[in-house]
């Protein structure tokens, strides 16, 4: 609420935005934190959290993005990470999708790391998934 306050002082405050599960952490890494829910339903319980506490949105797979929306709805900012382009390397990364099916699945920002950061042309990797993603039309809210 502090932060909310604080946030809610400035003339173009940024978003608040709260980590759900990590896309590189599984139901087993869960369950050695004694998280005994499934990923999905943990996500679940932090976003309503962020939510009921006046967070803007939350960090979260886009494998939940469908779940959130239906129960948090459209206002609430989905910022996804985990997104590689097809046929790239998952890394440490559990739960993947495409920047394609990301924005499909209604994700409201995408987080693209590894794949332009490691690519051996960041520049030209960046500009074959703007590419992939220019066709879609935002009719996901």
């Amino acid at each position: 609420k502090a932060a909310r306050a604080e946030l809610d002082a400035l003339e173009s405050p940024p978003l608040l935005i709260a980590v759900t599960v990590l896309t590189s952490a599984s139901k087993k890494e869960l369950e050695d934190m004694n998280v005994f829910n499934t990923v999905e339903q943990q996500v679940c319980t932090l976003a309503a959290m962020a939510k009921k506490c006046g967070l803007d949105g939350v960090v979260c797979s886009a494998r939940e993005v469908a779940v959130l929306r239906e129960k948090l709805g459209t206002d609430f900012v989905l910022v996804t990470p985990g997104i590689r382009p097809a046929k790239s390397d998952n890394n440490d990364q559990k739960r993947v999708v495409t920047p394609e099916e990301a924005i499909g699945m209604g994700s409201d920002f995408l987080v693209i790391g590894r794949p332009v950061t490691q690519s051996a042309d960041p520049v030209k990797s960046l500009l074959t998934i703007n590419e992939s993603i220019s066709y879609i039309p935002d009719s996901t809210k």
